[in-house]
């Protein structure tokens, strides 16, 4: 009988910071089962919810020891029993835990295709930022041409993407980044109007910006003194979008304050849809290649990290330096 195929995979054996939580090794290489696919690993993009999950803070707390890496590109290796619609050696974007490892198992409504022309460093990262920004603007905050939108944290990932999905949709969009090198990123995403956070009252400048109307939407994946501010300067009947606290504190708030300026508090956790409703998933995957294909989202890179390098993307994501996707490259 022959051995089982092995891989080389970052696992976490304890909980904690990643350069001491995460261990490479090798082995078995999975294989797909019923209504999965078998996925050749390309790229991971690294995001914050990685970081969470290293940390043991995240929503979802796998069993120890497990591979982290909740999105990545690759090439469809094997399809298990059941899957239509993909085919072995489709270029595809996937979504699920265990994604940082030479070959990974993925549902097959998590995968999905994408174009010869996204590369594969660009492609790691356009699936989970990306439908964040799309679910959260469109599906959920009903945006509309000419709106006001206040993204914090605009160069990151998932800002970054929600002020090109929001520029898209032809809104004017004001950006809140750490530094001038992040402020320059954010320009380029499309950003009209940047913000400094720490040095400007981002209440007060929003409301001089839109001549005192305020933010129609804001985008939130900061949380804590970033969500405060944004309830000062939300506009009646403005929808803040709430989709982390990468700046360490929960949004909190008084149910009162609701009443007073009747705006709307939403939040947005992604992969719900891709639990519960993974065919607007797969609409929201269309609309945006067809931005992709227009021109009109540019997926950003700030880094690529070799493979054997991984914990140095997960610290330098976590020390929220980066302007872009940090991206691991997996395949040479």
């Amino acid at each position: 009988m022959s051995e089982s195929p092995t891989m080389r995979a970052w696992r976490v054996t304890t909980l904690g910071e990643p350069a001491d939580a995460l261990e490479l090794e090798e082995v078995h290489a999975p294989s797909p089962g019923p209504g999965t696919v078998l996925i050749s690993v390309a790229a991971v993009s690294v995001n914050f919810a990685d970081v969470l999950l290293v940390r043991g803070k995240y929503q979802v707390r796998p069993e120890l020891p497990f591979i982290p890496g909740v999105e990545a590109s690759g090439v469809v290796a094997a399809l298990g029993e059941g899957v239509d619609g993909l085919a072995v050696g489709d270029r595809v974007v996937a979504a699920g835990i265990g994604m940082l490892a030479e070959y990974a198992v993925v549902a097959a409504a998590a995968v999905q295709r994408i174009p010869d022309g996204l590369a594969d460093a660009a492609a790691s990262g356009i699936l989970v930022a990306y439908q964040t920004a799309w679910f959260g603007l469109h599906h959920r905050a009903r945006i509309k041409r000419g709106d006001w939108v206040l993204v914090h944290a605009a160069a990151g990932g998932v800002g970054a993407a929600a002020v090109q999905v929001a520029v898209a949709a032809g809104a004017r969009v004001i950006g809140v980044t750490g530094d001038e090198r992040k402020a320059d990123a954010a320009r380029a995403s499309g950003a009209e109007f940047i913000l400094r956070r720490g040095g400007d009252d981002i209440a007060a400048r929003v409301k001089e910006i839109t001549g005192g109307h305020g933010a129609d939407i804001v985008f939130d994946p900061v949380g804590g003194p970033a969500f405060v501010a944004s309830t000062r300067c939300i506009a009646f009947e403005g929808r803040i979008i709430v989709v982390g606290f990468a700046g360490g504190e929960m949004q909190t708030m008084s149910s009162s304050h609701l009443l007073v300026k009747n705006y709307d508090l939403i939040g947005l956790y992604w992969a719900t849809y891709q639990e519960q409703r993974p065919e607007l998933v797969s609409v929201a995957h269309t609309e945006l290649m067809n931005l992709f294909e227009r021109g009109a989202i540019t997926p950003g890179v700030d880094s690529v990290v070799e493979f054997a390098d991984a914990p140095r993307a997960f610290d330098r994501l976590g020390a929220g330096s980066a302007a872009g996707r940090v991206v691991i490259r997996v395949a040479s």
